[in-house]
């Protein structure tokens, strides 16, 4: 029964979540909506667990919705890359959602507590349809899904501060404008090539050499893409969309929606265009390359002069999406690896910080810098984590940021490019400057004597610090993270060839 049911794990992996968001809905009783969610997204992360295993010990997945063989039918297709992402936004996922029923409770109001927890499942299932499907209009549907229901999460902030509604609709505008750009280049892909399966596209366009409606459509998804993922400068819906949510709906997002649209660029760039794509290559060196390095500098500087440690966390995610292009844009082995690691490695660290910073919240009511004096002595617990987490930011040896970062160094200076090396290394500088803000004033000033601050609950507690063990075991035993990466940037840079 249990191996029956587990040759359909591709399909329940999307269908769980999508089925259990109008339950909660249904129920109208805020804890039993909770439950759903919590024992669907472990679910969840118990079948991408599964299917990663399963990758690894047979190679690639091709599910075959209805049983219409691809590329007439729609293929769910999980190889090294997007089984390494799915585990980790159905892990983010499930510890977000464990983590969530007292944040939810001390920031979203009582009538749209049910209506969170439904949204939440509907987001989970489309980022998971995103990064397993391998039709590339499936890729737009499930964008949508995941993005609309963003917008609305960001929006239910508005009951603790107004500026949530312009933030949501400012997160909205910019996410329709990147969704029709993506759209219309699939749209010209299909023009091009008769078919949406994006294996079936790759071998097309190979076939198809180069022409003008392909650099149209490249052009097109790169943008669209570009928005969705807040490359600089195209990040500016980003600050105050993660600053203004729910703290729930900040750590969520922030560890898994933009490496979901890392996953996606990556998919599109060298598998469904491939390394032959002369266009490719032009912009990888003249675009990629000079973005990442300024979104490496630029957010990282206003990050250091943020009064609000959420909004200086936003600046940071910007400064680390710059990471990612960076390997991307080296368009090795080597590049693609670190690209694939930091992914990964950037989603423990964020949903690290930002789930301290709720719980912050959650005790008090603020996320300024300054109202966290003294906090270190009232909440050690939670302030050691955001060490912890911090740690792992800047790039300290024996945390996953140093993974990171180390092959991201290897990767520049493999390509000769010594200068990009230093970049990073002063770079991560930048992040310890800001960083040390926070742990300054939470260990070296004394807490206000009137102060009411306890430590956070377990039920916060708890999520938070497997987060944090996860920052560290991952950078001590860093092979299954660098194994899956490198096998992922072999897969990428042969696609197609």
């Amino acid at each position: 029964m249990l191996a029956q049911i587990s040759l359909h794990f591709p399909a329940l992996q999307v269908v769980l979540p999508l089925i259990a968001s109008p339950i909660c809905m249904v129920l109208r009783r805020e804890r039993a909506a909770w439950g759903v969610a919590l024992v669907v997204s472990w679910a969840s992360f118990l079948i991408a667990a599964h299917l990663l295993i399963q990758v690894l010990d047979e190679g690639v997945i091709s599910y075959h919705m209805g049983g219409w063989p691809p590329p007439w039918g729609i293929e769910y297709r999980i190889d090294a890359l997007n089984a390494f992402v799915l585990l980790l936004v159905s892990g983010i996922g499930a510890l977000v959602i464990t983590y969530a029923h007292k944040s939810v409770i001390a920031e979203i109001s009582p009538d749209n507590r049910c209506r969170f927890y439904a949204l939440f499942l509907l987001s989970l299932a489309g980022l998971l349809g995103v990064t397993i499907t391998g039709d590339a209009f499936n890729v737009f549907v499930f964008l949508e899904i995941a993005s609309l229901s963003t917008y609305v999460m960001v929006a239910l902030g508005a009951g603790h501060d107004k500026r949530a509604l312009s933030s949501s609709i400012s997160y909205l505008i910019a996410g329709t404008i990147g969704a029709t750009f993506f759209i219309i280049g699939v749209g010209l892909l299909y023009m091009a090539t008769g078919t949406l399966n994006m294996m079936d596209l790759a071998a097309r366009i190979a076939d198809l050499g180069d022409s003008r409606t392909l650099r149209a459509a490249f052009a097109f998804i790169v943008v669209g893409i570009g928005l969705k993922l807040a490359i600089f400068p195209l990040h500016l819906w980003l600050p105050n969309a993660y600053t203004y949510a729910p703290s729930v709906v900040t750590s969520f997002v922030a560890a898994t929606s933009t490496k979901v649209a890392v996953y996606v660029l990556m998919r599109f760039v060298f598998t469904v265009f491939g390394t032959r794509f002369e266009f490719q290559g032009l912009t990888l060196t003249y675009l990629f390359l000079p973005l990442a390095l300024l979104g490496m500098f630029v957010p990282s500087i206003v990050a250091v002069f943020q009064e609000n440690a959420k909004r200086m966390l936003a600046y940071s995610s910007i400064a680390q999406i710059g990471y990612m292009l960076l390997g991307i844009s080296f368009a090795t082995v080597a590049g693609l690896s670190a690209a694939t690691i930091h992914l990964f490695n950037h989603g423990l660290m964020k949903g690290t910080l930002f789930m301290v910073l709720g719980a912050v919240a959650y005790r008090l009511r603020s996320t300024d810098i300054a109202s966290m004096a003294g906090l270190a002595s009232l909440m050690p617990w939670t302030m050691a984590a955001f060490v912890g987490g911090g740690l792992s930011l800047i790039g300290v040896p024996l945390t996953v940021g140093f993974i990171s970062k180390w092959f991201l160094i290897q990767a520049a200076l493999e390509s000769g490019q010594w200068w990009i090396a230093a970049l990073v290394v002063i770079s991560s500088l930048i992040a310890a400057v800001y960083v040390w803000r926070v742990v300054e004033v939470a260990y070296l000033q004394p807490a206000p004597a009137d102060s009411q601050a306890t430590e956070a609950p377990l039920s916060m507690l708890i999520p938070i610090w497997v987060l944090v063990l996860a920052n560290f075991y991952f950078g001590i035993h860093a092979s299954l993270t660098t194994n899956m990466a490198t096998r992922a940037a072999e897969m990428l840079l042969g696609a197609g060839t």
